[in-house]
Order: structure tokens, then C-alpha cells, then sequence
């Protein structure tokens, strides 16, 4: 069951597990922060903001150095008695009281057994029995190990931050040709933006200027120059590289697509991985058996060992409390899959929840679409083959007015080819049948374009063999008769090739299904060495090959855009959107979404996802082993709380920055 969250009255989010006492230090120093960021530089109150977190570990810190030197080191006799237990309890409290209230604040909210009750007996035990040295190190160690995962997690989520949210406070509008300075989320829908050189766009909006180049590195992760013109969309995020350029605003500051992006991201982490599942419930079960074998260490042996000391058994219950802390597991996994999410998103990888990490870790099979994901879907006229008996140039006007009802990449190539209709085409009834093609009526005729099983369903007759035709062949019917063919041709990606290479090289099946003609599939699948390929495919039949996959037990990753392909994309294990940027439905239905259309993104995330699941198993691993060690020797007396403290905050602090080395990864 899930803890409603309570707060102070300052605020505060009152804490019922170590996750959420992290979290909470984490917004605090960031409020803290953002209030000094007023009047002080940002590395200034950087550090003021972490010398506050360390504050209370160093006044522990340094009176305990004292009472060890004053015990040790320094000659005297009036360090004794209740002199010295109120030094020691001195030095206990900056780190301790806090760990205490915390521990209570759980108890009311009903979490017994907390990593802060914990902490708590193990400590107050070792005043008990006369170990106050020991007693102030194992919090003292705890709380800065509570600091240093506090840094860590901050650093996680600023590092995605300020990648992802990009967009100027402020932005510049002409307001009658007189440039005015206006806070962004101000601007209204309309609006004429002034970009110059070296700005950052703040809102979506229609390049108005002829040309002109930017730098989208921080919605695509590539610094590559990307140059659009007159007409275009550019996006809030994109950098104006050369020229003063003039946009159009056509959509809100809130709902601009770097706006989803970072919304994206920034609840990623809400949808958990199974692993990050099975450790929560994991540290609810496994706390209160560890404080019950605790209690058995120190009663049990009561009954079969001849001089029973209740001193010496109750230190090496004290020692296994501390041991077992399963803080290590609690905080570092979730930061190994932040650390993941933030990764792929400073490559332009949007992951929309850890638990696809994961998924796409253990992933045997691609399939992919054709157009617009290993080809560049930018189609081109090649050749008009129509029946002289009709009228070629009408035909294509025709053809270009109904292929104008069209967002098919098909449609775009046929509109450059004929140019802009010079009649006003009067089309009735037209309809798109999905997998086939469009059809309307034309001055009381049927107009047919699309592929040739279009033909077959209407049975229009025709007499070419079109199966030896490697290219595209857009079809055409009028009047009951077969006018002809157009031929349009598509390219392949740059990067396609070093797809499917990184593909097979980890493992991994392709496959391509696509709607296009059978010959045009092959050609591709061959030269890119893609192992199955499938054309001439309806979306049912697409939906039919994913389940014969499925149904061999594999998983299954289905690489489209997001929206034609939905059935496709909900049956598969993670739907991959490819051009997140050019499709907001695309950033809705996919799971993972590759921000441009690169396909080497593919296997990019699949080794995100292997090297984020190996971080965390490796920490899982690391944990387990070196507590159960630690722990056999403790029951057997054979550890001391120094090595009780390694085995708790040592190894939280090894596992911590073991999980925050993969936002400096290369991938």
C-alpha cells in the first residue's frame, strides 16, 4: 500500500522511508537554491546549499575527534563519567536526533521496521552498553552517506534538467516592428518572435524568414545544423545559428513539444522497473526479520552457551542491525534506472517509464516499418506510365487533388511532381481504405489511386505484371479503367546499414513488415541484411505477423511512427516512435520515442537498457555479497561496528556511485 504523504508546518515533507528522506533533502537544497539564486552566483550558493547538508556531520565530526583524542591520545583524568557520556551524546545528536524523529514519524504512519528504526536501536544500544565512540561513528557515517546520496540524486535530476529545459525565460516579440521583451509564458498564440543569432526559440512556432539553420541539440542530442525554411516548423529548444529570423507563435509555452519532452521524462521514473518493484517490497519484508533475528542473537543463546554475557550478545545484534540496513538497494537502484532515463534523453531517447528500460534490455526481436524508419520516406517521382488514350496532364491533377486529402510522404512527392492544381478539382465521396490506397468521385466518375490489390478489390482490369518493378507503383483507375502507374522511389537511410549491423551484434532478430510492394521490401531487407521481410501488408496482417513472434515466447520491440501503426505498437512489448519531433500523437502512443529519425537510436537504446540493467544488478549483487559476509561474521562475533559501518554505508556509497556512472557514459 502506498503512504499518503504528510507534511510540517514549514512545509516539509514529513518521511517514512530512506527513498523519500532523500527526496525531500533533494527538493529542500533545491528550494534553498533556487531563493539564494536571487542575489548569488550559482557556484556560490551551490556550495552554501551542500555545506548545510554536511553542516551537521562535521559538528559530530569534530567533537567526536575530540573525545576519541581526549580518550586516546591526550593525558588526563577529569574525561570520565557523566562528563563524558554528555561530550558523546553531544556529538551523537546533530546526526542522531534527526534519524530518531524520522524513525518515530514512520511508526505513526504505520512503517514499523524503517532503515531509521534501525539505526536508531543499533545506536541507542551501543550507549547502553558503554560504546559511545562506536555509537557516534555508525550515525555520524550514516548521515554523511545520507548527504552523499542526496548529492547524488540531485545531481541526477539536475543533470536532466538542464538538458531537457531549454526554453529562455524570455523571448522577443515585435509589437508594430518594435521589438518588445516579454516574458515567454506570456506570449500568446499569433505572435512574431525575433530570433537572433545565438538565441534560444522559446515556443513552437512557423519560421516566417526564407532560410534559415539552428541547433536542435537539445531535443534531438545532436549538434548537427539543421536548416529549415520559409513555412517549416521550429521548435521551442532549437538555437538560431546564423541570420535574425522571424517566427510565427502557433502553440502555448505549456504545451510546446519541449515542454512534453520534459514531462516525459521528468515522470519517467514514476512507472518502476520490476526490479525496483521486487526491492521495495523486498526491504518491507526482509527489515522486520533482520530486527527479529537481531532480538534471537541476543536471547537465544541464553539456552546453549554455558557463560552467557547479555553485554556481548547484544553488541553483535547491535553490529548485525547495522549491517543489514538495506539502504544500498533502497536508494541506489532507482538512481541506476534515473541515471538510464537521463542518459537516453541526452541522446534525444525519450524513455516514458524505467520499466522499458528493462524490457528493451532483455528484447530478441526488431520489427520495423519501411518508410520513414530505414528509409528516408522522401519520395520522388520517377516516372508517369499512363495509357495514351487518356489525358496525362488532367489525370494528374486529377491524382494530385486527391492524394492532396493525404499526409502520406506518397502524397507530398506527387504534389512537387504536378505542382499546384491550376482547376478546381470537384471531389465527392472521398474515402482513404486503410492498406489500399483513396478513392473518390470525379465529375460523377470513380477515381482510384493507391496500390495495385486497390485494383483487385474494385476489379479493375490491367495488363502489366508489376511484381518484377523494384520501385513504388502508385496506381490509377478512372472511369472502370486502368489509366496507368506512377513510379516513386525512396532512399535509404545513411545510418540504416550500421543499424542493423549493431543489431545482429547484440543479438537481436529484425524483421520488416511493411504496406509497400513485396519487390520494393526485399530490395531494401536484402541490402541491409535485414533476416525476415514482409510486404504488400494490410495492418491486420501486420498485427498477425507480430502475434506468430509472440507466440514463440519471444519480446518483441515494434519501430514505426507511433500512430498509423497503433494496433502494432499496443501488441508489442515496447512501442519505439521514430520523429518524435514532427508528431505529437507520436510522443502519445509510443513508449520509448527517438526524437529524430535516426535509426541507430534503435540499438542505442537497446545498450542503454542492457548497460542500465547490468549497473543494477552488479549493485544488487555487490550489496547482498558483501552483507552476508559481513553479517555470518557478525553473529559470530567476528565483526565490530566499524566493519558493520562498511558494510552498511560503505557499500551504499560504492552502489550509489557505481549507479551515477552511467550518466557519464558514451553510448
Amino acid at each position: 500500500m502506498e503512504h499518503q504523504h504528510t507534511y510540517d508546518a514549514q512545509g516539509r515533507q514529513l518521511c517514512c522511508t530512506r527513498e523519500e528522506k532523500i527526496n525531500s533533502n533533494v527538493e529542500t537544497m533545491e528550494h534553498q537554491l533556487d531563493h539564494d539564486g536571487h542575489n548569488h552566483s550559482h557556484d556560490h550558493h551551490s556550495g552554501d546549499g551542500w555545506f548545510g547538508l554536511f553542516l551537521p556531520a562535521i559538528i559530530s565530526l569534530t567533537l567526536l575527534l575530540v573525545a576519541i583524542a581526549l580518550d586516546i591520545w591526550i593525558s588526563q583524568d577529569w574525561f570520565t563519567g557523566w562528563l563524558r557520556i554528555i561530550w558523546y551524546v553531544l556529538a551523537y545528536a546533530p546526526v542522531g536526533f534527526p534519524v530518531i524523529k524520522d524513525a518515530f514519524r514512520s511508526i505513526a504512519r504505520g512503517d514499523v521496521f524503517s532503515e531509521f528504526l534501525l539505526m536508531t536501536i543499533a545506536t541507542v544500544g551501543a550507549f547502553a552498553i558503554g560504546e559511545y565512540p562506536e555509537a557516534v561513528a555508525v550515525m555520524l557515517f550514516y548521515a554523511v552517506g545520507e548527504v552523499f546520496q542526496t548529492l547524488a540524486v540531485s545531481r541526477a535530476k539536475t543533470n536532466i534538467k538542464t538538458l531537457l529545459d531549454q526554453r529562455p525565460d524570455e523571448v522577443t516579440i515585435l509589437n508594430g516592428n518594435q521589438p518588445q521583451i516579454v516574458r515567454a509564458e506570456h506570449v500568446s498564440i499569433g505572435s512574431i518572435i525575433r530570433l537572433k543569432p545565438g538565441e534560444k526559440l522559446g515556443l513552437d512556432g512557423e519560421l516566417l524568414s526564407e532560410k534559415a539553420s539552428f541547433n536542435a541539440a537539445a531535443l534531438t542530442g545532436e549538434s548537427k545544423p539543421d536548416t529549415r525554411t520559409k513555412g517549416e516548423t521550429v521548435l521551442a529548444g532549437m538555437i538560431n545559428l546564423h541570420t535574425v529570423s522571424q517566427v510565427k507563435v502557433t502553440t502555448a509555452y505549456t504545451d510546446s513539444k519541449l515542454s512534453k519532452i520534459l514531462e516525459i521524462v521528468q515522470n519517467a521514473t514514476s512507472q518502476k522497473a520490476p526490479t525496483e518493484l521486487f526491492i521495495r517490497k523486498f526491504a518491507k519484508i526482509y527489515t522486520p526479520i533482520v530486527v527479529f533475528l537481531a532480538i534471537a542473537i541476543c536471547l537465544l543463546p541464553i539456552a546453549f552457551v554455558d557463560h552467557y554475557e547479555f553485554k556481548e550478545w547484544l553488541y553483535r545484534a547491535l553490529v548485525f542491525l547495522v549491517i543489514s540496513c538495506p539502504c544500498a538497494l533502497v536508494i541506489s537502484i532507482p538512481l541506476g534506472y534515473f541515471g538510464g532515463v537521463g542518459a537516453a534523453s541526452r541522446n534525444g531517447i525519450l524513455f516514458k517509464g524505467s520499466n522499458f528500460l528493462d524490457t528493451l534490455a532483455r528484447i530478441q526481436n526488431v520489427v520495423m516499418d519501411k518508410t520513414g524508419t530505414m528509409t528516408e520516406g522522401v519520395f520522388a517521382v520517377q516516372e508517369v506510365a499512363f495509357n495514351e488514350t487518356f489525358n496525362q496532364a488532367e489525370i494528374l491533377q486529377m491524382v494530385n487533388a486527391l492524394e492532396s486529402q493525404s499526409s502520406h510522404p506518397v502524397a507530398t512527392a506527387i504534389h512537387q511532381y504536378v505542382g499546384d492544381s491550376v482547376t478546381n478539382i470537384p471531389l465527392e465521396k472521398t474515402e482513404e481504405i486503410a492498406g489500399y490506397g483513396l478513392k473518390a468521385n470525379v465529375n460523377g466518375k470513380e477515381l482510384l489511386v493507391g496500390n495495385f490489390k486497390l485494383m483487385d478489390k474494385f476489379g479493375i482490369a490491367y495488363d502489366i505484371d508489376h511484381s518484377n518493378i523494384v520501385y513504388t507503383l502508385i496506381a490509377v483507375a478512372y472511369d472502370k479503367q486502368f489509366v496507368g502507374y506512377i513510379i516513386i522511389a525512396d532512399s535509404i537511410k545513411e545510418d540504416a546499414q550500421e543499424t542493423i549491423d549493431k543489431l545482429h551484434s547484440l543479438e537481436v532478430k529484425t524483421t520488416m513488415l511493411s504496406g509497400d510492394k513485396g519487390t520494393v521490401v526485399k530490395f531494401v531487407a536484402d541490402k541491409l541484411g535485414i533476416d525476415r521481410a514482409f510486404g504488400d501488408l494490410l495492418p491486420e496482417d501486420k498485427v498477425k505477423k507480430i502475434k506468430e513472434i509472440k507466440a514463440k515466447n519471444e519480446t518483441v520491440a515494434f519501430v514505426g511512427d507511433g500512430v498509423n501503426d497503433a494496433p502494432v505498437v499496443a501488441l508489442s512489448d515496447v512501442g519505439i516512435a521514430m520523429g518524435g519531433l514532427g508528431s505529437d500523437a507520436t510522443i502519445e502512443t509510443a513508449d520509448v520515442v527517438i526524437q529524430d529519425d535516426k535509426p541507430s537510436k534503435i540499438p542505442m537504446a537497446i545498450n542503454i537498457g542492457k548497460q542500465t540493467k547490468k549497473i543494477v544488478w552488479q549493485n544488487i549483487g555487490w550489496a547482498f555479497g558483501v552483507k552476508a559476509i559481513v553479517l555470518i561474521l557478525g553473529a559470530g562475533g567476528l565483526a565490530t561496528m566499524w566493519e558493520a559501518v562498511f558494510a552498511d554505508v560503505g557499500v551504499a556509497l560504492i552502489a550509489i556511485l557505481n549507479a551515477v556512472r552511467i550518466q557519464g557514459m558514451k553510448f
